[in-house]
């Protein structure tokens, strides 16, 4: 079975839970939604070719690669971190894909008529922002450069391919101590780079969800800042 079907697959499964928000694991940070009602996000899960071939419709895993952002580190909250492209949603946008692609196109100026929206996931609360955020999977059928569009928001835009992501040697636990306690989330490296905290506890369920990940060690852990 081609990749973009089991995508398929795993949005359908999706969407006969529509509705229901999916929590953080309680091995990650312990925080609630904020009292007031969490503002609305997206993030664009973007499959392209990796390496310098198109990107087929029958297109295995390992044909893929995924874009991510790096967010700058002057910014107040998930600064550094690696992310999906993404962020609130806004009155003028009609749907969750339509403000996924936008803010995908405003942080690395993709063009975002080369992308076609395959469905999204059960959205998935970010207390420490106070979110509900919900991906969206996306088929990069026609390619465009991609950039940091404001390095005020984003220090770096890459692409990493899926099988390198789902390589045990790469994966990790990452570790964050909080008031003497201990957090963890699935983290993922590429090269120098650690993907960690949300998007990687997104991008770990999305890899399990579609059979994909592969036997890891998450003994082999990693102190976060």
């Amino acid at each position: 079975m081609s990749a973009r079907s089991e995508l398929k697959q795993v949005i359908a499964r999706h969407s006969v839970t529509a509705g229901a928000t999916r929590k953080l694991p309680n091995e990650w940070i312990d925080m609630d939604l904020e009292g007031n009602p969490a503002r609305k996000a997206a993030v664009l899960i973007l499959f392209g070719a990796a390496g310098n071939t198109p990107l087929a419709e029958q297109a295995g895993a390992q044909d893929l690669d995924l874009l991510f952002v790096e967010r700058a580190t002057t910014l107040r909250k998930h600064a550094g971190q690696i992310a999906f492209p993404g962020g609130g949603i806004d009155q003028e946008d009609s749907s969750v894909a339509d403000a996924a692609l936008r803010e995908a196109w405003e942080e690395t100026g993709v063009d975002t008529s080369g992308i076609e929206v395959l469905g999204h996931l059960s959205e998935t609360e970010l207390p420490v922002s106070n979110f509900l955020v919900t991906p969206v999977l996306g088929w990069w059928h026609t390619e465009s450069t991609v950039h940091a569009v404001d390095p005020a928001e984003s220090a770096g835009v890459f692409r990493a391919p899926v099988s390198q992501l789902l390589d045990p040697k790469n994966r990790l636990t990452g570790v964050v101590q909080r008031n003497g306690q201990k957090f963890t989330s699935p983290a993922f490296q590429f090269g120098e780079r650690i993907i960690w905290g949300f998007t990687a506890i997104v991008l770990d369920r999305l890899f399990t969800d579609l059979g994909w990940t592969r036997e890891w060690n998450p003994q082999r852990e990693l102190r976060m800042a």
